[in-house]
């Protein structure tokens, strides 16, 4: 089991020099990544908030080693070919260290309704899906051509390709152990399930398998806390994230950080 940190972008980490800083302290310390939340509102009220391309950028320059990447990125309220473009970018930059995170968004709080973006969860994740394919296939370095309900790319070939041999990494975000969301995943690189208790894990990966084309590559299982992945050893988890508070000083993070990875 790999371990890394899991950061909001706001809060005491919306300073971007500052977690560049923590980046460094924790691929010094042992961690095996870092990954960076998405939000541009908060349901907590008005908070400081850092755009989390940005800030991976300082991130992949103060580092060499660390994984990174956002988790998860809403796709549907992207446009998906500037995330292709920023997560090749990205990729490039960090010698191809990234990994894409993907989800639907929230359903609580006004990061939807305040922008005026899809509400709709259904929609979103048709959203959700046609921008995948729209990421993968630039990805690919061939011309790009898509009509779909909701975007339409006319024959554009987006260059470079990733840094990374085998392409980009993707993991998507379920809520559930079944269902359109883990389909999804499964025939990606990984899932990221929310609010998972271990014991539901087994269900989860049957009917991951269930869903896995033939053949396929790899498969990562990422899970996250904030009490050490001693509940999840044993289990198919691939990573433990450390769930770093935005609410607190930055030196309480650092503490976990410095400590390094715990014993899985």
């Amino acid at each position: 089991m790999e371990h890394g940190l899991f950061v909001p972008n706001f809060g005491a980490f919306a300073d971007p020099v500052a977690l560049a800083g923590l980046a460094a302290d924790a691929e010094a310390a042992g961690w095996d990544g870092l990954f960076l939340w998405d939000h541009v509102v908060r349901r907590e009220g008005d908070v400081e908030l850092a755009d989390p391309w940005v800030a991976l950028a300082a991130v992949a320059v103060a580092t060499t080693r660390l994984r990174l990447g956002p988790l998860v990125t809403p796709l549907p309220r992207r446009r998906p070919w500037n995330v292709a473009k920023q997560a090749v970018t990205l990729d490039h930059l960090s010698r191809g260290r990234v990994v894409l995170g993907v989800g639907l968004g929230t359903p609580r709080g006004p990061e939807f309704p305040a922008f005026g973006e899809e509400q709709d969860l259904r929609v979103r994740g048709d959203m959700l899906d046609e921008g995948l394919a729209i990421v993968r296939a630039a990805w690919s370095g061939e011309p790009v051509r898509h009509a779909g309900a909701h975007y339409r790319v006319d024959g554009v070939r987006f260059l470079p390709r990733p840094a990374q041999p085998g392409g980009i990494p993707v993991w998507a975000a379920a809520e559930s152990v079944s269902g359109r969301a883990v389909r999804r995943a499964a025939a990606l690189d990984g899932i990221v399930p929310i609010g998972l208790r271990p014991t539901r894990l087994p269900e989860l990966m049957e009917n991951v398998a269930a869903s896995r084309p033939a053949g396929a590559g790899p498969f990562d299982v990422v899970v996250s806390g904030t009490d050490g992945p001693g509940t999840w050893s044993g289990s198919a988890a691939t990573w433990w994230l450390a769930m770093l508070p935005w609410d607190q000083p930055l030196d309480v993070s650092r503490r976990t950080v410095d400590a390094g990875p715990p014993a899985s």
